[in-house]
């Protein structure tokens, strides 16, 4: 042998797992193909092809543990294959039947299962990065050597969420790979018109991350890779990002088609294909020969049909309109911490500091919870409430975040899904805006789609009164209160503050606290120094008069009180709705009953206000115990403005006390 040069020639691939991705990457295939031709017979009602890009899915789940993480999208169907998940299952959900993972509500991979350790998309494609920045973390909190896997195709670099994703688990040393599949297009949009980078890749430095190209449509290539990457990443956690250069043969979905592709790139990539290469490979390389190929065919055909026939058998959905209702949240039977007469010690406590005891509270009950927010922790937030978290719980509890609202509201889903709950501020309600998607569409939906609760409060300080103008003052709880799967509360005294943040906390759902910044420093009241509850879904009378019932929330239920106390010749009921989803009903008939006079009260503008609902409600169900028509007193339905004299006048205060005596003169 000689000696004195170090060979460059690659190492021989193992046998055994040539055959094994061998099988591994045909499976996919045929299920493809089957695929197709039900939906030319019409058995099928859409289809995304992952034809020509098999080997990126199979290859880097291959490549991990069976207890890691992956998120794909919607053209990877080799990754579901690979983790064993049973085909006949995979076609129930394809076809919207109860067996699926889905239960009929939600269609292709839009799923995710905690058995086979796959969280799916959902259409807006790019929040599944931050999900699994938070799984990630998850898995660093607990000490565990895993890496977490996420993929996004070309075009999907260009959301705000993929730059999020990674700016966040760059600065936290997150082990996730993301791994984007660059297919060149973005359905029928060129790379050219995406990006103007050469590579993809290249992005990982402006990150401070690594970043690598490799030949997607190579099998060993994918496999060697994130073998590589995810054996090194389990060892010293950081994000690395895997740019894998591939081609869709086939339309964004078949409808499609694939007019916009010229000719040539088609025919130039058809003879790369992945099967194709690697099952020459496997011949050339004595791994397989053409009759056990051959037999491999025949076993997975055999398979394929078996599983079409066994999952169109199965019954269609029957609809059930309390299991829809009933799946909409992860049950929860409260336990209630402390009740009012053994509380003991009870001390003077600001709004704002019945807030901050709740939230400490919380963090030595729930050793579990994580609070997150920009300048939380050395600075205290911007309003101070978690002074001192920092010293007494530490950095991995008390987490200063980038400016990126929406990937970290993705990543308190994603560290639901490794047992975590999770606590997060924004800095002013007003900027949930900023991260509106992860709370509506994936927060909001994700039980009721299939059965992962979202363990995630979102603090909100709202409201107007400062002089902050546009920005800092906005009332938008009816944003979220119109969307099933949040729950809403809205405390308007530190009494309610605590117990209310304490039960939110408690809850595996996702919940919106709104807090009114007004409130904060200007009311005061004893309350218990202990951890208490105040129940979700109850609201409490304040006051039991029988001229008018005034109903209302938050600042609304001070400007009742005050009204009532400068005309004390006024007997008003004043019910104190608290939480705002769900709804007391049995509260607001009781209060109905109470004098037959309505009327809502709320800082948020009158159209579209919580209030046109709970009128349209009383309208509806309590139109014989009305004297007078629900009359409503809100905001004006402009911007909130920045001068006082200006504000003032938006503000429904003055409006409230010339509104009831209407309702009181009807």
């Amino acid at each position: 042998m000689k000696t004195g040069k170090k060979s460059t020639a690659k190492p021989k691939p193992d046998k055994d797992l040539m055959r094994e991705l061998f099988r591994a990457i045909l499976l996919p295939r045929m299920i493809e193909e089957k695929m197709l031709l039900l939906l030319r017979q019409g058995k099928v009602s859409k289809w995304f092809s992952g034809i020509g890009q098999e080997a990126i899915a199979v290859g880097a789940t291959l490549a991990l543990e069976a207890d890691e993480w992956i998120l794909p999208l919607h053209r990877n169907l080799g990754v579901f294959t690979s983790r064993q998940i049973p085909l006949w299952r995979l076609i129930a959900q394809w076809q919207g039947k109860a067996a699926g993972f889905t239960k009929g509500r939600d269609r292709s991979f839009h799923f995710g299962t905690r058995e086979f350790h796959i969280l799916g998309m959902i259409s807006h494609l790019g929040p599944q990065l931050c999900v699994a920045d938070g799984i990630a973390l998850g898995a660093k909190l607990r000490r565990e050597p895993k890496v977490t896997l996420v993929f996004s195709g070309d075009a999907g670099t260009s959301e705000g969420d993929f730059h999020e994703a990674l700016n966040v688990a760059a600065v936290w040393n997150l082990p996730v790979i993301f791994l984007v599949e660059n297919n060149g297009y973005g359905l029928s949009t060129p790379s050219a018109e995406q990006f103007r980078c050469k590579q993809l890749a290249e992005r990982a430095a402006g990150y401070g991350m690594e970043g690598i190209t490799i030949d997607g449509n190579d099998l060993l290539e994918v496999y060697s890779q994130i073998s590589r990457l995810a054996q090194s990443i389990r060892k010293t956690p950081r994000p690395v990002l895997v740019e894998c250069m591939t081609f869709r043969m086939r339309g964004h979905e078949e409808a499609s088609g694939v007019k916009y592709v010229p000719k040539e790139l088609i025919e130039q990539w058809g003879k790369r294909d992945p099967l194709i290469g690697f099952e020459r490979r496997c011949l050339a390389a004595g791994a397989l020969n053409a009759s056990e190929i051959e037999a491999i065919r025949a076993e997975f055909s055999q398979y394929i049909d078996s599983a079409v026939e066994q999952a169109f058998a199965l019954p269609d959905v029957e609809a059930d309109t309390e299991r829809e209702l009933a799946d909409l949240f992860a049950p929860y039977s409260p336990q209630t911490v402390g009740s009012p007469p053994d509380l003991g010690k009870k001390s003077k406590k600001r709004f704002i500091d019945a807030i901050s005891d709740g939230l400490r509270a919380g963090m030595h009950l729930h050793r579990n919870l994580i609070l997150m927010g920009q300048d939380i922790a050395e600075y205290g937030g911007v309003f101070k409430v978690t002074e001192g978290f920092l010293d007494e719980f530490g950095a991995e509890r008390v987490r200063n975040t980038p400016l990126c609202e929406s990937a970290i509201l993705g990543a308190g889903l994603g560290l639901s899904v490794k047992g975590y709950k999770s606590v997060i501020e924004m800095q002013f309600a007003d900027f949930v805006s900023s991260g509106f998607n992860p709370i509506v569409n994936n927060l909001a939906k994700t039980h009721y789609r299939w059965g992962q609760n979202a363990d995630v409060v979102v603090r909100m300080p709202t409201g107007a009164g400062t002089s902050a103008g546009p920005f800092h003052s906005q009332s938008n709880e009816a944003w979220f209160f119109h969307t099933a799967g949040l729950k809403v509360v809205y405390p308007s005294n530190p009494y309610d503050a605590k117990g209310l943040l304490l039960s939110a906390i408690a809850d595996p759902n996702p919940v919106m606290y709104f807090e009114h910044k007004l409130l904060y420093r200007s009311v005061a009241d004893e309350i218990p120094d202990a951890p208490y509850n105040v129940p979700i879904g109850e609201a409490r009378v304040l006051r039991a008069g029988s001229q008018a019932t005034v109903i209302t929330y938050g600042m609304g239920v001070h400007w009742a009180q005050k009204l009532q106390e400068q005309q004390p010749d006024l007997d008003l009921y004043i019910l104190d709705l608290r939480t705002l989803a769900p709804l007391d009903y049995l509260a607001i008939r009781t209060a109905v009953a109470a004098t037959n006079r309505v009327l809502i009260l709320h800082e948020d503008s009158l159209i579209g206000g919580i209030g046109a609902e709970v009128a349209a409600w009383i309208a509806r169900e309590c139109f014989q115990l009305l004297d007078a028509p629900v009359m409503r007193s809100a905001s004006l339905d402009t911007p909130v403005p920045f001068c006082a004299a200006l504000e003032r006048n938006f503000l429904p205060q003055n409006r409230f006390e010339r509104d009831l005596e209407e309702l009181l003169n009807f």
